[in-house]
């Protein structure tokens, strides 16, 4: 049992049994309520809830239950930003003396309902979560046994009560763009991340925005829904250049790594990089300076990103007021991947 009863008298102590009766469920659904299990209904869940409080039950977790360790949950972990995020959270948490978790979810916006039972029992002092906001009642579970949990570039629209951390996408968008535009580039491709995810939105948005700025309309035969991967920077490209006669003269990747994506496209058409094709990334991952050529790429501050996330867990957990919801700047890196646009 993962709490104690509080005494409500000093002969007396509130049993698990008594909530029972009178709630009128069984002693194994008040266990699981109170033991944060995810396979009962919201509506027991709250009626327990309510009935451990008024009668002056009190979840405690004792000191050696609580973990010195963060977990941090990615939909995947076979990419390079997935590495970096991690080597920068645990380049922060080495500085506190605390150890650093990984679990998979496999699922873009979302973990399974495993991972987060087995949370609960860890009681780690918090989670750095790489997707979209969690469900109601997950949230219920984490404030409830007192786990505070940061979402790291939130897929969704984070809730006022939630705490994130997430770069300036919008902003850096703009000024990939508007870099393409003084180049002479109008015709400019772009290649989003999937369109339920926020930061792929803002991208995009911005990408109208400064396009916009120079009156040149969005045209939708040069925008590609890719997912932030190499193949699907491959098969954005790819529909964006096979038309030989209304090719973009410039591409915008959405991340590094579909801009990978569009230099194996490129290849294989045999168009040049930069001579015939401008491209732009997202993320300056490492590896971007060093692709042939380096590339042009919008820097996300992955490595600010990562410590903020983890300090908002340390700072929460030893109660210290901090910021709900941060936005870090983005910034331009020009390589060689991006030329003026010369006409013939």
């Amino acid at each position: 049992m993962s709490a104690t009863p509080q005494k409500t008298t000093a002969e007396n102590k509130v049993k698990l049994s008594d909530i029972a009766k009178q709630t009128g469920y069984s002693l194994a659904t008040v266990s699981k309520a109170l033991n944060g299990k995810a396979d009962i209904s919201d509506t027991a869940r709250r009626t327990i809830d309510k009935a451990l409080k008024d009668s002056g039950y009190v979840r405690r977790i004792s000191p050696e239950r609580r973990q010195q360790t963060i977990e941090v949950v990615f939909r995947d972990f076979e990419t390079i930003w997935a590495l970096e995020v991690l080597r920068d959270i645990i380049r922060e948490t080495k500085q506190h003396g605390i150890n650093v978790m990984v679990a998979e979810s496999g699922d873009r916006q979302h973990p399974d309902s495993a991972w987060v039972e087995g949370l609960i029992e860890r009681h780690p002092i918090g989670a750095i979560l790489v997707f979209s906001n969690l469900t109601e009642k997950e949230r219920y579970l984490f404030k409830s046994h007192n786990i505070p949990f940061v979402v790291f570039d939130p897929s969704g629209s984070p809730t006022l009560d939630d705490l994130s951390v997430q770069a300036d996408n919008w902003t850096g968008s703009v000024i990939a763009t508007r870099h393409l535009l003084e180049l002479g580039h109008k015709r400019i491709g772009i290649i989003t991340g999937p369109d339920e995810m926020l930061c792929s939105r803002a991208r995009l948005d911005g990408y109208s925005a400064a396009l916009a700025e120079r009156g040149i309309p969005t045209s939708p035969e040069l925008i590609a829904e890719g997912d932030f991967t190499t193949p699907g920077g491959y098969e954005g490209a790819m529909a964006l250049l096979e038309d030989e006669r209304n090719r973009p003269t410039a591409i915008f990747a959405g991340s590094d790594l579909q801009a990978m994506g569009v230099y194996e496209a490129a290849r294989q058409l045999k168009i040049r990089i930069p001579e015939d094709l401008s491209v732009i990334g997202f993320d300056d991952i490492q590896t971007s300076a060093y692709m042939g050529p380096a590339l042009t790429t919008v820097r996300q501050p992955l490595q600010d990103m990562a410590s903020t996330a983890t300090r908002m867990i340390i700072d929460t957990t030893e109660g210290r007021q901090i910021q709900k919801r941060v936005i870090l700047s983005t910034s331009l890196v020009v390589r060689d991947s991006t030329r003026r646009l010369v006409r013939p």
